[in-house]
């Protein structure tokens, strides 16, 4: 087993890094250094400095906005621009593990309510779960890593997380960044390594909680093998659906559905991927949002002027021509795109009322595509959209407010956005995938609640 591992850039193939590779005699060397630690309340760090640490992170990585966005342009292919965003984010998601470390905690359970509870007081503590074992994705290479990381070492739980193969390097920047801000290294460690050490490492009974961002079938395996009380949480995709009514404000909606399907080449767990369109404006909204699209900026993610990036390979690139080829042979127009610019790049894509079963239509394409359905029936609409068997985000466009919030009830999403794409997303809100699209919950917040267990103190005192 070689002991690097090779990196590369997604737009033109050059070679960017070598990073260190674990086997499976480091990765238990660091899973028992984590269960130890875990197990040793007395070197447990405190709660101020845990704020500490990572205050100084939030503080290191404002002055490196500039050095992180070419990171993850460079490595992950997410144009310039949009890696600023990401950068941007990351610090939030800091700063929101910092706000939500201050101001919770435990509750008062009542007592007294009864003649067995009286003379009793009774409150919990939060303390955290033990190990976590982290495996991330190449898509928000810097930002997945935050939202996984930072909750942990916010509670006080070791760390051990695997990067996405693709994009290493912005793992290992997030990790050095919090070593140099104050945290001990034992805490928080990297582990580039093959499947089935990452499996071992995920499924061990020492592991106490694994959050998992990646594909159904892995997550969802993993989950299937966990040991006996290790808890997950599971973040997958998704084939977001979109209802725009007759009444919707068009000039409004499309430069927002434009960006939330072509955002990082469309490879982003809840993009716009199914518009349903009323046919009293869908010729309309067709015309409008190839032209929004046709204006796009297709090329070097390191241009600040790039708004479509290269996706993650070559063999993506050749999924997502194969998929729109295949739509379009079975009754799709296509309307832009469908073609490769590189082999790396693909143009983006409008395919106007593919067939409901064809690939395009049922499967995350994960690139820059986005199909219009035109329909006469909103209902009819809805039940297309909820015919899969994956729930993440969706949303609707329509200026009736009573029309919003009954299509809101009827579709099955874990969240609805009204006159908002569905790629919307603030990192102290709940986000979660329901059905195949994932397990639990994430957001910094509900991530920090997940990697802590309750313990309840009962007082008995004739004081009480």
């Amino acid at each position: 087993m070689s002991n690097t591992k090779a990196v590369y850039a997604p737009y033109d193939g050059r070679h960017i890094a070598d990073v260190p590779m674990v086997d499976a005699e480091q990765a238990e060397t660091m899973l028992q250094e984590a269960w130890e630690l875990s197990r040793d309340r007395d070197r447990w760090l405190s709660t101020d400095k845990r704020i500490d640490i990572l205050r100084r992170a939030e503080h290191i990585m404002l002055g490196q906005v500039d050095e992180l966005t070419r990171l993850m342009a460079e490595e992950g292919g997410k144009p310039y621009k949009d890696s600023k965003v990401e950068a941007l984010r990351a610090i939030d998601c800091v700063r929101v593990a910092i706000e939500t470390l201050r101001t919770s905690g435990g509750e008062e359970i009542p007592m007294g309510g009864t003649n067995r509870a009286l003379n009793r007081l009774a409150f919990t503590q939060h303390e955290p779960i033990g190990v976590v074992m982290a495996i991330s994705a190449f898509n928000h290479p810097f930002n997945l890593i935050a939202h996984q990381v930072a909750p942990a070492v916010a509670v006080g739980c070791p760390v051990i997380v695997k990067p996405a193969s693709s994009t290493p390097r912005s793992c290992f920047r997030f990790v050095e960044i919090l070593r140099e801000a104050g945290l001990p290294e034992e805490w928080c460690r990297v582990a580039v390594c093959n499947n089935q050490v990452a499996q071992s490492l995920a499924t061990d009974k020492r592991t106490s909680f694994l959050t998992f961002i990646g594909s159904a079938r892995v997550g969802w395996m993993l989950k299937s093998k966990l040991a006996p009380g290790t808890r997950c949480a599971l973040e997958h995709g998704g084939v977001a659906p979109v209802i725009m009514e007759a009444d919707a404000d068009i000039d409004d909606a499309l430069p927002l559905l434009a960006v939330g399907g072509m955002y990082h080449a469309g490879q982003v767990c809840v993009s716009v991927q199914r518009l349903y369109v009323h046919n009293d404006i869908c010729e309309r909204v067709a015309a409008s949002l190839v032209e929004i699209v046709n204006k796009m900026k297709v090329g070097d993610p390191l241009d600040p002027d790039t708004d479509v990036g290269p996706l993650i390979s070559t063999g993506d690139v050749d999924r997502v021509h194969e998929w729109v080829t295949d739509a379009v042979a079975k009754g799709g127009k296509l309307l832009c795109g469908g073609q490769k610019i590189s082999d790396t790049c693909y143009a983006p894509t409008i395919v106007l009322n593919p067939p409901d079963d064809c690939t395009l239509s049922t499967d995350e394409v994960f690139g820059p595509v986005i199909c219009i359905y035109g329909y006469d029936d909103r209902r009819a609409a809805i039940d297309r959209a909820n015919a899969l068997d994956v729930e993440f985000q969706a949303s609707v466009f329509t200026k009736n407010l009573d029309l919003a919030l009954d299509t809101s009830r009827r579709l099955n999403a874990a969240a609805v956005m009204i006159n908002d794409h569905t790629a919307f997303r603030v990192d102290w809100m709940p986000f979660a995938g329901h059905k195949v699209s994932g397990y639990g919950t994430g957001g910094i917040p509900y991530t920090m609640e997940d990697m802590q267990k309750k313990k309840l103190t009962v007082i008995r005192s004739k004081m009480i």
